[in-house]
């Protein structure tokens, strides 16, 4: 059994220790009461100013406002591409509880396909949840009365007015102009890099980007700065007032002021009609470019608010090829109107212009026999010329060289790429004895190692074949520096940018004997009045002459003996160029004109040139005055239909010959 133990304990030390958890327990408190105080403190006074800002932000919202795009003008002001009023539904999502019950509410009143069904849900689901997605937009009147007087009901449902790109000339500026269309995501892989570049605006539903043309290069200018409608919302994001003074007005997109002029452009579209080409005009003193076609062309406006894949295909399959710029892309052998430089050459490395050819209608030189059309007889440079005679140029070729050749016709600017301020030029091929060591290096199946100039090269280079290509803007360059005479004129195309003129260069001197220069403008002269476009280039119009040059340029390989093309298929036919200035005696305008397989330069692109020439000349005051003999400003407020004009002359066309020529 165990013993009783005592246990004494002290009244004081039990005291002592109820005490200390005491003040432990109250310290613990104090400290948490200090803490909560100095929080709030810091909650309320320091960063008062910014939890403010925090609720404020939760009540009121600002929606997003697109800038109006920038006007794209002609030279006199008339309106190419502007915004017009569409009238849309939206989807707000963040108001929407299920996606498909709601747009089948919407159905009833506006029907959808499965197309456009998928199309929605596909926008909802790249959108940002706050970015409204349009269900459906460009509206008529009915429809959007229709949708509007159901709205309210619809929660997240909203119909209102927007503005969309509108092109007014339709195809006439397409490829120059070019287009607006949707943001995709190459679009914002672009942007990535781009400074300044407002996102929430891209990824607005109503914004459109530039793809081609105008549109594309000065997409910056054009698109203008966003704006902000300040609204009040309740805690589920829903509108419930809008705010007036806290809005802010979106700035527009900058207006740009092109050189092209309006009616020349629209009459060189009338007067291709269905055939495939391109035209370009300039002026001769101060570059710009007055009109810069490419036929056929295509509605702008389908773009905008998105092509179907089966009108895609149909422009896209079309051998007529209406989706490329035959001015800028398409490049083609020049043909005869290579024939002018290639004098020019002549001329400045010392040949002799009275040095004559006989031509029989053939030339034999080495293991080959070259063509002409026709049997020319006995030729100076001036009649060669004229006669566009392949047998007298194979020999004056031949007797320059293609390296002096190709350098003159770089001065005068084939082979070149010019700052106009759109993309999708292509520089073309101005052959040397350089380029083709360096082309035909064997790096590749069609570059196979051959890189001696053969001397049978010489000859079809002499008449604009073989190896070379150009463009329509590159040999409406060459024949203005000839029309010129004296500077190295460059193409302009955009005048102003934003009320700031866009771009002003001086021209260089133009490295060529002026008498040379002279020489080869009074023979283009008598092509029209006695040559290859007699009959089809006069212009009708008193005193005032054309000058010009015809050519026809082989696009397909045919068997010697055998070389007519018009009863081939389309795809077969040999280009038809013409080049011309005017007036002749005192040049103030020059062109080219491709008709892509046209067959003959005189009886196909020169009548072309002709009417898209006239329309230049009686726009310009100082030529009228010439015309008709009368003061320009008694004619400012008279209509062009009432200016009185002789009879249309064009002259008949000759008789189809036995064989059709390498290049005329």
């Amino acid at each position: 059994m165990a013993e009783p133990s005592l246990v004494f304990t002290d009244v004081n030390e039990r005291q002592g220790m109820f005490t200390r958890r005491i003040f432990l327990m109250g310290g613990l408190v104090a400290f948490g009461m200090f803490a909560l105080t100095g929080r709030l403190a810091h909650l309320q006074i320091v960063q008062g100013g910014k939890y403010k800002k925090l609720s404020a932000a939760n009540q009121y919202n600002f929606r997003l406002i697109t800038p109006p795009r920038g006007n794209i003008y002609d030279r006199n002001g008339k309106l190419i591409a502007g915004n017009r009023p569409s009238f849309r539904v939206m989807i707000e999502t963040n108001e929407v509880k299920n996606i498909d019950d709601t747009l089948d509410q919407v159905s009833y009143v506006l029907p959808q396909t499965l197309a456009s069904r998928r199309r929605i849900l596909r926008d909802i689901n790249q959108n940002q949840r706050s970015v409204p997605t349009i269900i459906a937009g460009d509206l008529s009147w009915e429809d959007f009365s229709k949708v509007s007087l159901y709205a309210n009901d619809i929660p997240g449902v909203v119909a209102d007015m927007d503005e969309m790109r509108a092109y007014y000339y339709g195809g006439a500026f397409s490829h120059v102009v070019g287009y607006v269309s949707k943001v995709n995501q190459k679009d914002l892989d672009n942007e990535k890099n781009a400074s300044e570049t407002d996102f929430n605006l891209l990824h607005h539903p109503s914004f459109r980007i530039g793809k081609t043309g105008i549109e594309r290069a000065f997409d910056k200018d054009l698109r203008g700065v966003a704006g902000g409608k300040k609204v009040e919302v309740d805690a589920r994001g829903k509108v419930v007032a809008q705010d007036d003074e806290g809005s802010i007005e979106p700035v527009p997109g900058k207006d740009i002021v092109l050189t092209l002029d309006a009616d020349i452009q629209q009459r060189a579209i009338e007067v291709f009609g269905q055939d495939s080409g391109s035209c370009v005009m300039m002026d001769i003193h101060t570059g710009e470019v007055l009109c810069m076609t490419s036929s056929p062309g295509f509605d702008p406006n389908l773009f905008v608010s998105g092509i179907s894949s089966d009108a895609y295909k149909l422009l896209h399959d079309y051998d007529r090829v209406p989706l490329l710029d035959k001015a800028l892309s398409g490049t083609y052998p020049p043909g005869s109107t290579f024939k002018t430089l290639v004098a020019l050459a002549a001329l400045e490395n010392g040949y002799d212009p009275k040095t004559t050819h006989t031509c029989n209608g053939v030339f034999p030189f080495g293991n080959h026999v070259f063509h002409c059309d026709s049997h020319h007889g006995t030729l100076d440079l001036h009649g060669a010329i004229v006669t566009s005679c392949d047998v007298y140029f194979y020999q004056c070729a031949l007797s320059v060289g293609p390296d002096k050749i190709a350098a003159l016709a770089r001065k005068f600017g084939l082979g070149q790429i010019f700052d106009i301020g759109i993309e999708g030029q292509k520089a073309g091929v101005v052959p040397d004895t350089a380029w083709k060591r360096a082309y035909f290096d064997g790096s590749k199946p069609w570059r196979p190692k051959d890189p001696k100039w053969q001397p049978g090269e010489t000859p079809s280079m002499g008449i604009g074949q073989g190896f070379t290509n150009v463009n329509a803007l590159q040999n409406c360059v060459a024949v203005s520096r000839l029309a010129n005479g004296r500077k190295a004129v460059l193409p302009r195309l955009v005048k102003s940018v934003g009320g700031k003129p866009y771009k002003e260069t001086e021209f260089e001197d133009l490295a060529a004997d002026p008498n040379h220069i002279a020489f080869v403008r009074a023979a283009m002269a008598d092509v029209v009045t006695s040559g290859t476009a007699a009959g089809f280039a006069k212009l009708d119009l008193g005193p005032i002459m054309m000058a010009g040059k015809t050519g026809t340029a082989q696009s397909h390989t045919i068997k010697s003996g055998s070389r007519a093309t018009l009863h081939l298929e389309w795809e077969k036919r040999d280009h038809a160029w013409f080049v011309a200035f005017a007036p002749a005696d005192a040049p103030k305008y020059a062109m080219s004109v491709i008709v892509q397989h046209g067959g003959w330069g005189s009886s196909s692109a020169a009548p072309k040139a002709r009417e898209i020439m006239r329309m230049a000349l009686l726009k310009d005051p100082e030529i009228q005055k010439r015309i008709i003999g009368v003061n320009p400003a008694d004619l400012v407020d008279k209509p062009l239909s009432d200016v009185p004009l002789p009879e249309d002359d064009a002259g008949a066309a000759p008789p189809p010959p036995d064989t059709l020529p390498t290049s005329t």
